[in-house]
């Protein structure tokens, strides 16, 4: 494939790569595909300065109008889903049915922001006092910067950026450097809604910054920027967290996952087997809502695991790029070295470990291809604990319901989680208030592949934000309580009397 054909039908052209100096190299072999210019961190205040003006103008524009931009950018995202789901494909090392399925989750919440843009309701209070009326309205709030991660380089930008943008305010991305040609030509498609959307949109309503992470304290640190939207680690999370609370500024924090699935005695698990494939080796494993831990119950443990192992030495690995490959790369060394430690470590508690080794390395010898692996572990220990991002899937059995739910929560982490049973009781166990402390628990689908109707986030380490659906939008907005007196009295709440002569 000529790499350069997508990136020119995209929009990157000569002039958007010169002068770069940060290497891009695709995962599936290893070899450079560009290099990207990078923002010198003493010119974010110049970016930022370029988004505080934009947003004067854009809070004005009324939220149905910029519900429109958002529209205009769902038309041309189906128009580049191909070539984008490719360059996701080449950039990120997912298979390319994921990466046109991220695409779609773009359009999709632009789908969504759309209808938003006339639904951001407030609510009208009773005052207990007469001639009085409370309301509750919402307001735009100002920039909001967004830090992604590699592993879905685009699908997590549109989360925040069509609601931030129908909530009136603009964007300022800093894309992870793994994958800055994703976000340059994000950047290239919302540019041409913008054209022809017009005038109503400012200049400076939507940037992008590549660079480490000096560039994005320079972010993440500024009072001008009140709402952070950051995906990675929770590493990560402990260093952005703090730095915009001490500032006072909002966070909205997606970190790590450790997701559990229950397979209980009534499941289906010719299903169970599915979700369980898809969920541990989908994007090979890099998911943050990826299965990394499966509790079976004795009574079906013997018949579910041998047909897991089976399924797992049948799951194509290769290009992703090509048709029927199930599993592409690792992002990169560092990603397979983390693996085969945890692997090592498993094994050292006494653990039987079925694949992990690496694979296809006469073919792409600079890419990082791995069996996918089952742990068979004895108990719960700290490598279980601790979220490892790969293909690794850590199995265990139990005897009762609540000593499973027990383990699953017994995890730093708290994002996603599923129980597969046909025992109505089961698994309104796990989704009552004494059953999963996950931001998503599911019954019979896996932990991984989350809608955008649903607010998307978890507990715990895991951070507490919540992106997409539901009420998700109310973080990129200022809430205000208006009380109005229309009689001609002023009478005090709560009974006070405060009379003056």
């Amino acid at each position: 494939m000529n790499y350069a054909e997508i990136l020119t039908r995209l929009g990157i052209g000569e002039a958007d790569l010169a002068g770069g100096s940060l290497a891009v190299r695709t995962p599936i072999d290893g070899s450079e595909i560009a290099k990207v210019p990078e923002l010198a961190p003493e010119k974010m205040a110049d970016v930022i300065a370029t988004s505080k003006a934009a947003f004067k103008k854009w809070r004005m524009v009324p939220a149905p109008r910029r519900g429109e931009l958002v529209r205009l950018l769902g038309e041309e995202l189906r128009a580049a889903k191909d070539d984008l789901g490719q360059l996701v494909t080449l950039e990120a090392g997912k298979i390319f049915q994921e990466g046109l399925g991220e695409v779609q989750e773009m359009i999709d919440i632009c789908d969504f922001a759309v209808g938003l843009s006339r639904q951001l309701y407030g609510l009208t209070i009773a005052s207990e006092r007469p001639g009085h009326r409370m309301q509750e309205t919402w307001h735009p709030i100002g920039p909001v910067g967004i830090i992604s991660a590699f592993n879905f380089p685009v699908a997590v930008w549109s989360w925040n950026a069509a609601l931030a943008l129908v909530c009136g305010n603009p964007v300022i991305w800093k894309p992870s450097e793994k994958t800055p040609l994703t976000a340059l030509a994000c950047q290239k498609i919302l540019e041409k809604a913008i054209a022809r959307f017009g005038d109503d949109a400012p200049a400076g309503l939507s940037q992008v910054v590549i660079g480490g992470a000096a560039l994005g304290e320079a972010l993440v640190t500024s009072e001008d920027v009140p709402v952070i939207s950051a995906t990675g680690s929770t590493r990560m999370g402990r260093i952005v967290g703090p730095k915009v609370a001490e500032r006072f500024g909002r966070s909205i924090l997606e970190l790590g996952g450790n997701n559990a699935m229950i397979v209980s005695p009534t499941a289906d698990l010719e299903m169970a087997v599915r979700a369980i494939v898809f969920s541990a080796v989908g994007t090979a494993g890099q998911r943050c809502t990826t299965l990394r831990r499966l509790f079976v119950h004795d009574s079906v443990y013997d018949q579910l695991i041998p047909r897991l192992v089976k399924a797992y030495a049948g799951v194509p690995a290769g290009n992703p790029l090509e048709q029927g490959v199930l599993m592409g790369p690792l992002i990169d060394s560092d990603s397979f070295d983390r693996m085969q430690g945890s692997l090592a470590a498993a094994k050292e508690t006494g653990a039987t470990v079925h694949g992990g080794a690496r694979q296809l390395e006469d073919k792409f010898p600079n890419g990082y291809y791995v069996t996918p692996a089952i742990v068979e572990m004895k108990s719960q220990e700290q490598v279980m604990k601790d979220e490892t991002f790969a293909p690794i899937l850590y199995v265990m059995r139990y005897s009762d319901l609540d000593d499973a739910i027990d383990m699953q929560n017994d995890v730093p982490q708290g994002l996603s989680s599923c129980i597969f049973s046909t025992d109505v009781r089961e698994t309104e166990a796990f989704l009552s208030d004494a059953g999963s402390d996950c931001g998503i628990a599911n019954v019979n689908i896996g932990p991984s592949g989350a809608e955008i109707g649903g607010a998307f986030g978890g507990e715990k380490e895991t951070g507490g934000g919540r992106e997409s659906g539901s009420d998700a939008w109310k973080a990129y907005m200022r809430r205000a309580t208006n009380t109005i007196n229309y009689s001609r009295e002023l009478p005090l709440a709560q009974g006070i009397k405060f009379d003056i002569d």
